[in-house]
């Protein structure tokens, strides 16, 4: 007997777009429903501020880590199932389809970090523009977390990115150099950075 595939529904493409252009994004909610949020006030990382302390700088050229950019599918989702494998999450599988289909639509941003063979990290986000939306990472190594996003931050401040949005601040983010910033001036910095080139996903 064949059991067809599960169709997973899935927020559409042009709808994750206008509401990020819009400075909003969703969640899912321990009731299962998809909520929008839009907070305020907003984190973002001042690229122009982030940068590692110098034992992290002599980890990262080691060699103990490998970063690489997330190039398929397939490894986008091992990226997001990371990042969901937490005791609580807000990432489902409607919203791991949904930002499958933002990567195949040409709108998302992935790193993984290994330690050999094995994946030991992850971090992934939209981008419309100059602005990268940061979504989600995970880190299974000690420090891989910190490694995958510098490599990433690298990216983006050579891609010519205006913005890095963190949604919320926690005390992880605050430590990478994540600050607050009033909605209104968010909204300011997002509707010139949606409207700017980049080579971000170059």
């Amino acid at each position: 007997m064949v059991i067809p595939d599960v169709i997973v529904p899935t927020i559409p493409v042009a709808e994750l777009l206008h509401a990020y252009a819009s400075g909003r994004f969703p969640m899912c909610h321990e009731d299962g429903e998809l909520w929008w949020h839009d907070p305020d006030p907003r984190a973002i990382f001042p690229l122009d501020r982030v940068a590692p302390n110098a034992r992290l700088q002599r980890l990262m050229r080691s060699g103990r880590f490998h970063v690489q950019r997330v190039c398929n599918a397939l490894d986008l989702d091992a990226v997001i199932t990371g990042c969901a494998d937490r005791p609580e999450t807000w990432i489902d599988e409607r919203i791991k389809a949904s930002y499958v289909q933002l990567f195949q639509a040409g709108h998302l941003l992935a790193f993984e970090v290994f330690e050999g063979d094995e994946r030991v990290g992850g971090i992934y986000g939209v981008v419309i523009g100059s602005a990268f939306f940061g979504e989600s990472m995970f880190n299974r190594a000690p420090n891989a977390g910190k490694v995958v996003f510098h490599a990433l931050v690298e990216h983006l401040k050579q891609s010519g990115c205006t913005l890095f949005d963190t949604q919320y601040i926690n005390p992880f983010t605050a430590s990478l150099g994540a600050v607050e910033v009033p909605r209104t001036e968010y909204l300011a910095m997002l509707n010139k950075a949606i409207h700017q080139a980049s080579s971000i996903l170059a």
